[in-house]
């Protein structure tokens, strides 16, 4: 059965987490993302990101191992970090190794993070295994125009995964019609393209949820230059116990 939850900022976060996630409840994710050892920059993109909702959605707990995809600068990286807490883990993985990530990996708020510099199909050694999390925040879209091979990183991902685990992916919505074709001109993909490329690895769908929703957006225009906020959509898959 299909769950969608309707997540507005501020509203209603304590009941999707316990619908997600009830024993998530200890995390007080407001209280993470308020830290005031956050950094200006990463504030400026919660207003956009909406931290708390996500980390709620996702339903991280203190003591996870979780591999971010796609880490990038390490924004949602650290917010992970925050959540697992000093006795969780977590990985980034990058096909690169951007300097804003590593001038990150400097900090405090860092110090239980590893990262990896490994290609999107082969994203973690095998020693890094039995994960309770992996996130996967708007970058699938890139893996459409890169030379990826994605049914290989999804079996990957799932592969990563305990039985049980949980993947969670947001990207910037297409139209339905243009599938996985407009990556690299509109930095967007169909949510039904992604979801079936994933579910074809063996990851069972469990919710979606919208606090990343915008209704206005035509989904015609790229991204860096819409003139509205971007429609996004969350997803949430398990792995099979």
């Amino acid at each position: 059965m299909r769950m969608t939850f309707l997540i507005a900022p501020g509203l209603a976060l304590a009941v999707a987490a316990a619908a997600l996630a009830p024993a998530a409840m200890a995390q007080d994710y407001q209280a993470l993302v308020a830290a005031p050892d956050r950094a200006d920059a990463d504030r400026q993109n919660d207003q956009k990101r909406h931290p708390a909702e996500l980390l709620a959605f996702a339903g991280v707990k203190s003591g996870w191992k979780a591999l971010d995809m796609g880490a990038g600068a390490g924004y949602s990286t650290e917010l992970i970090a925050r959540a697992v807490g000093p006795t969780g883990h977590v990985w980034g993985q990058n096909d690169r190794e951007p300097e804003k990530f590593l001038a990150r990996l400097k900090t405090q708020a860092m110090a239980n993070v590893t990262q990896l510099v490994r290609p999107f199909d082969d994203p973690a050694p095998a020693d890094v295994n039995n994960l309770d999390l992996v996130t996967f925040f708007n970058y699938y879209h890139d893996t459409t125009y890169m030379q990826v091979d994605r049914a290989r990183m999804n079996k990957a991902i799932l592969a990563a995964l305990k039985p049980g685990g949980w993947l969670i992916v947001t990207d910037w919505s297409a139209k339905p019609e243009d599938g996985v074709a407009v990556g690299k001109t509109l930095h967007r993909i169909a949510e039904q393209s992604l979801r079936a490329e994933v579910e074809a690895a063996g990851f069972k769908f469990v919710a979606d949820a919208q606090f990343l929703r915008h209704p206005e957006d035509t989904r015609e225009t790229i991204i860096f230059k819409n003139p509205t906020p971007v429609d996004e959509f969350a997803l949430k898959f398990q792995k099979p116990m």
